[in-house]
């Protein structure tokens, strides 16, 4: 399976562009156009009862006004005891399937999936609806979201996929996500904080949907991944303890 798309497109393009690590790099085409999109009501509920069975009570839910290719929305999940920081995850990404490569085996790449983000205890989630608004006018507590939304759509709107060890930088320089940080690249992997059975869900025979999570990195350790491929890079989060939880000032491990 291609362990880094860069910035992906098509999994069926003629003679990719390969990374030092033999995996192709994807390049962006031009969107499809605007399709007006409904949300799957049984998908949605499914999705929620999952989480909660897994993860908690959802507190939150963010709503799509008018969504295109497919409606999008975002669970929060506060710290708990069991899980000392936020989780925010989509529906409606697994609305559709991906344009996976032809071939490929399902376990190596899956059709539908769904994101997750993990963001401290300390992050600015409004706590009601009147507040929403406001905190996210700050680019400093919406990016994780924002991501999120755009990453979840991405695969519908370029006919590619996404999945585990995939990397997708914020522009061709890979610019730090706010002014709090100088991470600018998302990988994206499965959540060590997380427990097992939530990391993929049966929805019927024919359809089971993979949760992957956001890990934002520095454009350093995309450079490591593209050179030496996704398992080197674990094995610097591995050996300097670096978790699944954001930190916006945590070590560049390529460095």
């Amino acid at each position: 399976m291609p362990d880094t798309p860069h910035s992906p497109t098509r999994p069926d393009q003629d003679e990719p562009e390969l990374t030092p690590s033999g995996a192709p790099i994807y390049r962006h085409e031009e969107a499809a156009p605007f399709e007006l999109a409904d949300g799957d009501e049984t998908t949605i509920a499914a999705i929620s009862d999952h989480i909660e069975r897994h993860l908690g009570p959802v507190s939150g839910v963010y709503h799509e006004i008018l969504s295109d290719k497919v409606h999008l929305d975002v669970h929060v999940v506060p710290p708990s005891a069991d899980f000392p920081f936020y989780t925010l995850v989509t529906s409606g990404m697994s609305d559709r399937p991906m344009a996976v490569p032809p071939g490929a085996p399902i376990d190596e790449a899956p059709p539908y999936a769904e994101l997750c983000i993990l963001l401290p205890s300390t992050w600015n989630i409004p706590q009601d609806s009147a507040e929403v608004a406001e905190a996210f006018e700050d680019e400093n507590v919406y990016w994780p979201i924002r991501w999120l939304k755009m990453l979840a759509r991405l695969p519908h709107e370029y006919g590619t996929w996404l999945g585990f060890g995939h990397t997708i930088p914020n522009g061709e320089d890979a610019a730090p996500f706010s002014d709090e940080t100088e991470l600018g690249c998302m990988l994206l992997l499965t959540a060590l904080s997380l427990p097992e059975e939530f990391q993929t869900l049966e929805i019927s025979p024919e359809k089971t949907v993979q949760f992957y999570t956001l890990y934002p990195i520095y454009r350093e350790e995309m450079d490591l991944k593209m050179e030496q491929g996704a398992d080197a890079l674990i094995d610097r989060f591995e050996e300097y303890n670096i978790g699944d939880v954001l930190d916006l000032t945590r070590l560049n491990t390529a460095l």
